[in-house]
């Protein structure tokens, strides 16, 4: 038997994507050729099973059709179903297959099933997000601001790397567990951030992300000293005060991000090393107040730590007072650094936090500004993420407004290396259209680089160093070659990300055209005088661009696969409303990029472009369409976009 379902048509399966909780669903299956059925049954599955007969709704083309409604329950979940034909004593099943849209990871207990999100009819998220563009920045290697001493506030005893020339390289420093002890500092701080406001500004930066700020060992400050002091290396609460409010002055947003699943063992609640005093952390004394943060197995040496890494202790995120001092206390961390100007947080880990906590979290978070943003560290489809043997689903309004979207992440470097077609990559990430709902959706933090992963240079460029010795990386240089087609590729992975749903994320110094292998070596500094001018000039036109054109924010999204080599992305509003339900002009635009190294000629119906007669690209290149099509001319390792007047 021969079964069609296809959840990104409305003839199928309307609505199509994700669905407010109590929406009533209509879904079809084609039936191909001329057996005759004894039936048709749809199988559903939402922690329990039901199953529904279809009705024969006619026949078409060489199709049998069969229909049914469903309407999903009035809590917010995840539902997946399938369809079950039988003829002749046969039963055949129709499921998505593993990389069709909607896939339902195997919850049904096969991995055929599509996937229904049901979330809550109330879920928003900020605005801000839909429409911005994000840049993220390690303090430490951003900018040293004038008139400040910060280096001078080291821990007494501290071992630690002063570095005297700002272009050094990174110091790798391995301990015994194959951590890199991260003790060399180059000087960034908050007032040089607050002194280059007017850059990012102009770059077109409308939310900054800061890797952890608060008081910690190292230079990344994933390891927590205390979350109620900012690093004395990066400035104080008052510096930080003060640029929030100039940055918001600006229109630029600040968010920072929240360590919770773990401390450093050099914090004032753990203090393995002593350094805060006696009898004051949970290594020194079980009578310490933060005893019950941390589980040991035979106190103290023999403790639970994250990744096995004995310099950060685990927290029981659950336990009451660890809960008082984060999130619901009066002056709890999450609220005490919004009241200070911040506009969210980023959450480090946000799949190792308990799911009870992320909804407290969201709860107290959203008593102090509904306008501020939660947005996690999750590295896979976030409807459901599978941690700890648990299904996660973190897009049904209760926990996150958003996550790192590494799924297009991965997708447009598979994409652009050549290691999968546009037809595969169209498909998963149309299967994210599937699977979040809109307020999330158009919150997505979409970042290309970051500082846990190689320079997106030298991993587009071919070259991010992983096949060598950790301590030869900090001495390779791209070639001319490779830089040449990795500056190619990173250009066209730019027009993507700045042409989908989400806030497209900058890692500081990428629009530089900074080379640089995994950590330590992509946290360099920023190179200031030294920027790759022509790359900074693509981030520039690129970032306008989308600021420019509503419709790249916030239009309803498809993707497109013309040709192996070739994907495509359409934006569209229609009937004056964008996908959020604001008020907005229709507009169309449609994005190319060509990985391939010969050009190649496209047509696109004038019925898919909104009937529009003539495009324009974002070169001002204009185009007529010819009988009812447009012929679109891509350049070899190029990228366009063009915008349909429609009027």
């Amino acid at each position: 038997m021969d079964l069609c379902h296809n959840t990104l048509d409305v003839f199928y399966r309307s609505p199509t994507g994700a669905v407010p909780a109590g929406t009533r669903l209509r879904l079809r299956v084609a039936l191909c050729g001329s057996l005759v059925l004894d039936r048709m049954d749809l199988r559903v599955w939402n922690g329990s099973e039901h199953c529904y007969p279809m009705q024969l709704l006619g026949a078409r083309d060489g199709k049998t059709f069969y229909e049914t409604h469903l309407t999903v329950g009035d809590t917010p979940d995840l539902y997946w179903y399938r369809f079950e034909a039988y003829a002749d004593g046969r039963k055949e099943i129709l499921g998505a297959p593993n990389d069709h849209t909607g896939c339902g990871e195997g919850v049904m207990g096969s991995p055929d099933s599509f996937q229904i999100t049901v979330y809550d009819p109330a879920y928003k998220t900020p605005e801000w997000m839909h429409d911005g563009v994000m840049y993220q920045i390690m303090v430490d290697r951003f900018f040293h601001g004038e008139g400040t001493d910060a280096l001078l506030h080291a821990k007494a005893g501290q071992d630690i790397l002063l570095h005297q020339d700002w272009r050094e390289m990174p110091a790798l420093n391995i301990s015994e567990n194959g951590d890199n002890f991260a003790n060399d500092f180059f000087g960034g701080n908050l007032e040089g951030i607050r002194q280059k406001l007017p850059y990012l500004k102009d770059l077109g930066v409308s939310v900054l992300y800061f890797n952890p700020i608060f008081e910690a060992r190292t230079n990344h400050k994933y390891d927590t000293s205390d979350y109620m002091r900012v690093d004395p290396m990066f400035g104080d609460e008052e510096a930080l005060r003060r640029l929030c409010k100039e940055a918001r002055e600006m229109g630029i947003r600040v968010m920072l991000d929240g360590v919770f699943s773990h401390v450093g063992d050099d914090s004032v609640y753990f203090n393995r090393r002593g350094t805060h005093g006696k009898d004051v952390g949970a290594y020194q004394s079980q009578q310490s107040p933060y005893y019950k943060w941390f589980t040991f197995r035979n106190w103290p040496d023999d403790y639970d730590c994250w990744w096995g890494f004995r310099t950060l202790p685990n927290v029981n995120e659950m336990d009451e007072d660890f809960r008082r001092h984060i999130l619901n206390g009066e002056d709890a961390v999450v609220k005490h650094w919004l009241r200070a100007g911040t506009s969210g947080w980023r959450l480090d880990v946000a799949d190792e936090l308990p799911m009870p906590f992320l909804r407290e979290l969201r709860q107290e978070v959203k008593s102090v500004s509904p306008d501020a943003a939660v947005l996690g560290e999750v590295w896979e489809d976030a409807s459901h993420k599978i941690a700890y043997n648990q299904l996660r689903s973190y897009v049904l309004g209760d926990t996150l407004d958003s996550v790192m979207n590494y799924p297009l992440r991965d997708a447009l470097i598979d994409f652009l290396m050549g290691r999968k077609s546009s037809t595969v990559v169209a498909q998963s990430l149309s299967s994210l259209l599937q699977n979040y709902p809109k307020p999330f959706l158009y919150a997505l933090m979409n970042l290309m680089g970051s500082h846990d992963r190689p320079r997106i240079l030298n991993v587009l460029a071919g070259n991010d160093g992983n096949d060598i010795p950790r301590a030869e990386r900090a001495n390779l240089c791209l070639s001319k070659e490779e830089r040449d087609r990795g500056i190619q590729r990173e250009a066209m992975m730019l027009r993507a990300v700045m042409s989908v749903p989400g806030m497209p994320c900058i890692y500081y110094a990428d629009e530089a055209g900074l080379e640089g292998c995994a950590d330590p070596f992509c946290r360099r500094t920023y190179p200031w005088g030294e920027e790759d001018q022509q790359v900074l000039c693509v981030y520039h036109t690129l970032i306008q661009m989308r600021r420019e054109h509503p419709v790249l924010r916030t239009g309803e999204c498809r993707y497109l696969s013309p040709c192996n080599d070739v994907l495509g992305i359409l934006r569209t509003i229609q009937g004056g409303q964008d996908a959020l339900g604001r008020a907005a002009q229709d507009a169309c635009a449609l994005t190319f990029i060509n990985r391939s190294s010969r050009n190649v000629t496209l047509y696109v119906k004038t019925s898919d472009v909104m009937d529009a007669q003539c495009l324009v690209s974002d070169r001002n290149d204009v185009l007529f369409a010819s009988e009812g099509a447009f012929s679109i001319h891509l350049d070899a390792m190029r990228g366009v976009t063009y915008f349909a007047k429609l009027s």
